[in-house]
């Protein structure tokens, strides 16, 4: 590596004169290392870290980004101080390096950059790859140690439509390994596997409970660009472990709210799927209302739903609540700010919140508000608990960086993030024909049993998860829950007795 200073084993050999690092790290006439354009790779890394200097990210500084890089190698070790950055591999001091002035992002770009090089020397994966794969491992350790919510979006921005939408349904990018499951290689921001966090590398194990390698080639292409709505529920091998996350899939284009109409009696039922809470939800949905004045009833489908625009939200919620309080956001500084909407309510239609594990972000906070104001009986199992706000910065590579730095609160004070929202009706307890014609018995005879666990603040969350789990299959999840809905919606006195269940059934 032809990194202008070489270090040996103690800080004697490694101490460098500041003024040397004035310039540059590496030899202008190298800018090639190993395969690496070193200087395209520092440029990166310094557009990094010039963003997250604009954000409050709970207190941590530079020295926290720099230091996660050791999560590259569990070999590898960092300290940055004051005054040095040092690299530690196993009991060997391997780079020592003047810390570079504050606010010198070029410097600490290659920093960041020699580092890597350095444990790429002795890691044989990194060693292996591309410059690409290096730069967004590089920067998933970065977010690792900024912020374990936080994430990386890498983006191909010449293959999204001039609309920012996509034809395909899902966003994803791969292709099928010898053990037949499936890598995925690129994720279009803004995409459902984006909002669902889905990211280059991670591994598709399994689809809507099935293995990945006993899914056809025919099948798995038609369900990641079929033309058919419905819900993918993808088991992942990822770096930082296992994980089971839902796409919703939408038909071609992916918009952020869809209507579906689905009784036209007495003024018909009306599904509202929200993909994304943001303006363009809000506007779709207000037009819907507008234009449909006597519903009998709305379903408002939030299972995978997640947003983290507070505006987009009140007015979101503003739309079946008018000017009540939907959530407070707790700011990096401790500070809360309450956030209402302005206007008064489209429509008194009975509501159902159909609501999951990846109901996450504002639309939790939306989920909560239509509880603590009694418009609205939620159904589904238990929601992410992951109520934050993400702060974006984009960034020159055409990606994003999502900093979850504020936490969300209820409208009346309660505390969601970390421990999320609870369906008054659990749909993985009752998904058959026959759990859903005992249960609506029991309600209509007065004979149901049930606790309001949001109201319960020192009930383990853990506990009420393991009580209603998630739904395997996306297919058993959307029948039941749409059947559960319009079942509600046309018998009044079970909505009713439902909806007022945090006074006592």
């Amino acid at each position: 590596m032809a990194v202008k200073f070489i270090f040996g084993l103690c800080f004697a050999v490694a101490t460098i004169v500041r003024g040397a690092m004035a310039d540059s790290l590496f030899f202008d006439n190298e800018t090639v290392q190993n395969g690496i354009n070193v200087v395209e790779m520092s440029k990166g890394f310094a557009d990094i870290y010039e963003k997250l200097d604009g954000v409050q990210w709970g207190g941590k500084n530079i020295n926290v980004a720099i230091e996660s890089l050791e999560n590259l190698n569990s070999n590898a070790h960092i300290a940055a101080t004051d005054e040095r950055v040092v690299l530690v591999w196993r009991d060997s001091i391997i780079a020592n390096y003047p810390r570079p002035a504050p606010r010198d992002w070029h410097a600490f770009g290659e920093i960041t950059t020699a580092l890597v090089l350095k444990i790429r020397e002795r890691d044989a994966t990194l060693n292996a790859a591309n410059m690409v794969e290096i730069y967004r491992a590089v920067v998933d350790s970065l977010m690792r140690g900024i912020d374990e919510n936080g994430r990386y979006v890498y983006s191909k921005s010449d293959e999204i439509l001039h609309d920012g939408r996509l034809l395909t349904i899902v966003g994803i990018e791969g292709a099928r390994e010898q053990d037949g499951n499936f890598r995925v290689t690129g994720i279009y921001k803004g995409a459902p596997a984006d909002m669902a966090g889905v990211s280059p590398g991670d591994l598709i194990v399994e689809i809507n409970g099935v293995p990945v390698p006993q899914i056809d080639d025919a099948t798995m292409a038609s369900m990641m660009s079929g033309f058919n709505s419905g819900t993918l529920k993808l088991g992942l091998a990822t770096p930082a472990g296992a994980r089971r996350v839902v796409v919703r899939r939408a038909t071609m284009v992916v918009a952020d709210a869809d209507i579906v109409f689905l009784d036209d009696n007495n003024g018909g039922i009306m599904e509202i799927i929200v993909n994304k809470v943001s303006d363009n939800a809000v506007a779709i949905i207000a037009e819907a209302l507008n234009k449909h004045t006597n519903l009998s009833g709305i379903i408002l489908d939030l299972r995978t739903a997640s947003g983290d625009d507070e505006r987009a939200a009140a007015k979101l919620a503003g739309l079946f609540l008018g000017a009540r309080p939907v959530m407070r956001i707790v700011q990096t500084a401790g500070a809360e700010l309450e956030v209402v909407p302005a206007g008064d309510a489209l429509t008194g239609a009975p509501v159902v919140l159909i609501v999951s594990n990846t109901t996450r972000g504002t639309a939790e906070a939306i989920a909560t508000a239509f509880y603590e104001n009694g418009r609205g009986v939620l159904i589904g199992t238990p929601t992410a608990g992951n109520a934050r706000i993400a702060t974006q910065l984009d960034l020159q590579d055409g990606g994003m960086l999502e900093v979850m730095n504020n936490s969300i609160k209820t409208g009346k004070g309660r505390k969601i993030d970390g421990r999320g929202v609870f369906p008054v009706v659990c749909l993985s307890n009752i998904r058959t024909s026959g759990q859903q014609n005992a249960f609506f018995l029991n309600v209509v005879n007065n004979d149901f049993r049930a606790r309001d666990f949001n109201a319960e603040p020192d009930v383990a969350p853990e506990s009420v998860r393991r009580g209603c789990p998630t739904i395997t299959s996306g297919t058993d999840e959307d029948a039941v829950s749409l059947s559960v809905a319009v079942k509600l919606l046309t018998d009044g006195t079970v909505y009713n007795r439902l909806l007022n269940i945090s006074e006592g059934l």
